[in-house]
């Protein structure tokens, strides 16, 4: 493996392109990483190319996702695979796809692999894993977030343009945070769980991992869909105003309309102009300055999208989250692990069994206190509804190393769970996305939370942070609507001012934002091109912050723009000095590493001799 491994911000197996080259470079990329503990299986590279050459013969009519390379987090059912959720004794094929996958598949989408998690599904640390523990991509050495950790690496690594996890307690949102990737947990029952091993059936999600919102979006608009096969299905209302209701089923809602009489999330695709925050005394970051600090910025720049915050009583919704596991409601795991525990007792790992025999000691009458007392909860979550649209809390209030995490494997993993128990509890959809970092490089997510079915906002105004268009968002009567003027793009050669293809920006009505620089985390090299243009790479070790400038482009030219990139350069995220990121410019790292490296220079400009 080379000292210098590139991380990819543009995933292999997604652009546009041929279908078959894609899926080449999808395998190349994984074997030549050799990342340890992703994968339980992957599907070999001659069947996965087989099914790209058929998706190439017919054509990308009708499938949304052409071509596109995505992973699997292996409790999900894929047909003729084991749906192992990490426990190697479970050895027996699936007999058919999950809902879920067969609506990938028949959108075009390319299946490679199922990934490693915590096993069974329990725990948001990512070392619970007989097939081995993953680190973050961002932050080696540092956890990858748990369960759904495979899937989020897949994802941040670049292996899958996106992945499937699963959500009970923040399983599709802490490894977003810790591999500096989105995470989208949608609401409760629109996308079928059916084909999925339960973890806590009536309150577990199917989420997505992308390296971008869009991206997530584009995704479940494929994968939402109602399924009458699944008693916990329900039909996805894009334009819902939810009620108060003190039943907790698959049905229920969470807010009231407004204090305006408007609908919960009503203003987030224009901005959001009212943000919960929990009041700062009762922040809780677990002794992190560094993620406490980045946690400010983020609500500053919310402020400086139009946010107005407001301060909100989180106590209840954390006090939602702590029934999960201290409580009957953990029993509800035992339904659907409980006999094989009773008959595999060796083939468990340790600290999955303690909590699953810990589960055993609630009664009946626990688990319908646990039930009555959650109804409780709701009830007094549900004024904070009327005063605000969307939540904006830290996705976790620390992370922790992997050698922590397994000294401390319950402790850390409550911690981690801090900020996200409640949202399936209390019947809310939420976000995950990257909101900055740690002065040493440790990402910082951000997650917006919303009342049930509202989805699309929030997903709007997470995009308006990470300066995305996302144009999947809809009204209520599936007509389509970007809710961003422009896309933010942030270039560093070829196009910078003055430079001979900044007149494709100004003829696009690309206007020139900010100078800027990158974070210290890339190399650039002189690509062998006409006219000349760098590649700019991101490495784990040895990058340094080289010199950017950020423009606006109209949402309306950016697909254009993007679609004409020449290989080996793509458009992916880019990660600012500042903490913050947008779409850029980046390059594959094999075409890259054959190039002069020019990254001392400091930038495209200071490398041709040329003034500002």
């Amino acid at each position: 493996m080379p000292e210098r491994r590139a991380t990819a911000d543009a995933p292999a197996g997604s652009g546009p392109g041929d279908p078959v080259a894609r899926i080449d470079e999808v395998y190349d990329r994984i074997e030549a990483d050799g990342r340890p503990g992703v994968w339980i299986s992957l599907v070999p590279r001659r069947e996965a190319r087989r099914r790209a050459e058929e998706l190439a013969r017919e054509g990308p009519a009708g499938r949304p996702l052409y071509g596109v390379a995505f992973a699997v987090k292996d409790n999900i059912d894929v047909a003729g695979m084991a749906t192992t959720a990490a426990c190697p004794a479970r050895t027996e094929p699936a007999a058919a796809h999950a809902p879920v996958v067969a609506r990938l598949l028949d959108a075009g989408a390319v299946l490679i692999g199922k990934t490693n998690l915590d096993q069974f599904a329990t725990g948001l640390t990512g070392t619970r894993s007989p097939y081995g523990i993953p680190d973050s991509v961002v932050a080696p050495g540092f956890i990858a977030g748990g369960s759904s950790s495979g899937s989020a690496v897949a994802v941040a690594a670049g292996y899958a343009a996106f992945a499937l996890g699963t959500d009970t307690a923040g399983s599709g949102r802490v490894p977003a945070a810790c591999n500096g990737i989105v995470g989208l947990k949608p609401t409760r029952g629109i996308v079928s769980t059916r084909g999925v091993l339960p973890a806590c059936r009536s309150f577990d999600s199917v989420s997505i991992f992308a390296p971008d919102v869009a991206g997530a979006v584009a995704v479940l608009d494929v994968i939402a869909a109602f399924d009458p096969a699944d008693p916990y299905s329900r039909r996805w209302d894009r334009a819902a105003a939810p009620a108060v209701t003190g039943d907790d089923g698959p049905g229920a809602a969470t807010a009231p309309p407004g204090r305006d009489g408007r609908s919960p999330a009503g203003d987030l695709a224009t901005g959001g102009r009212r943000v919960g925050v929990p009041r700062r005394g009762r922040w809780e970051f677990f002794g992190d300055v560094g993620f406490e600090k980045a946690y400010q910025d983020g609500l500053t720049r919310l402020e400086g999208l139009g946010a107005e915050l407001v301060e909100i009583d989180l106590d209840p919704f954390v006090e939602a989250g702590r029934l999960l596991y201290g409580t009957g409601l953990v029993a509800e795991r035992l339904t659907a692990i409980g006999p094989w525990l009773a008959s595999h007792p060796d083939a468990v790992h340790p600290v999955v069994a303690e909590i699953l025999r810990g589960a055993e000691r609630f009664t009946g009458a626990d688990v319908h206190a646990a039930r009555h007392r959650l109804a409780e909860l709701r009830r007094d979550c549900a004024p904070a509804w009327v005063d605000v649209d969307v939540l904006a809390l830290p996705t976790t209030g620390t992370t922790f190393t992997i050698e922590e995490a397994l000294a401390d494997p319950i402790g850390s993993s409550m911690n981690l769970g801090h900020y996200t128990n409640f949202v399936n509890l209390l019947d809310l959809c939420a976000v995950a996305f990257p909101a900055g970092a740690r002065s040493d490089g440790v990402p910082f997510g951000l997650t917006l939370v919303a009342p049930a079915h509202h989805d699309l906002e929030a997903a709007a105004l997470a995009a308006r942070f990470t300066g995305e268009a996302v144009a999947g968002a809809r009204s209520g009567n599936g007509a389509a609507g970007a809710h961003r003027e422009e896309v933010l793009l942030v270039v560093v050669g070829a196009h910078l001012r003055g430079q001979p293809l900044e007149h494709q920006l100004l003829d696009l009505g690309g206007r020139f934002l900010t100078a800027t620089r990158t974070a210290p985390c890339y190399r650039l090299f002189a690509l062998r091109s006409e006219p000349p243009k760098p590649g700019l790479v991101r490495v784990e070790d040895g990058g340094a912050s080289i010199e950017a400038e950020v423009w606006a482009l109209p949402v309306a030219g950016f697909g254009a723009f993007v679609a004409a990139v020449p290989s080996p350069l793509a458009i992916g995220t880019v990660h600012l000095a500042d903490g913050w990121s947008a779409p850029g410019f980046l390059c594959e790292s094999v075409a890259a590493y054959t190039a002069p490296d020019i990254t001392e220079t400091g930038g495209w400009r200071a490398y041709l001799g040329v003034a500002t």
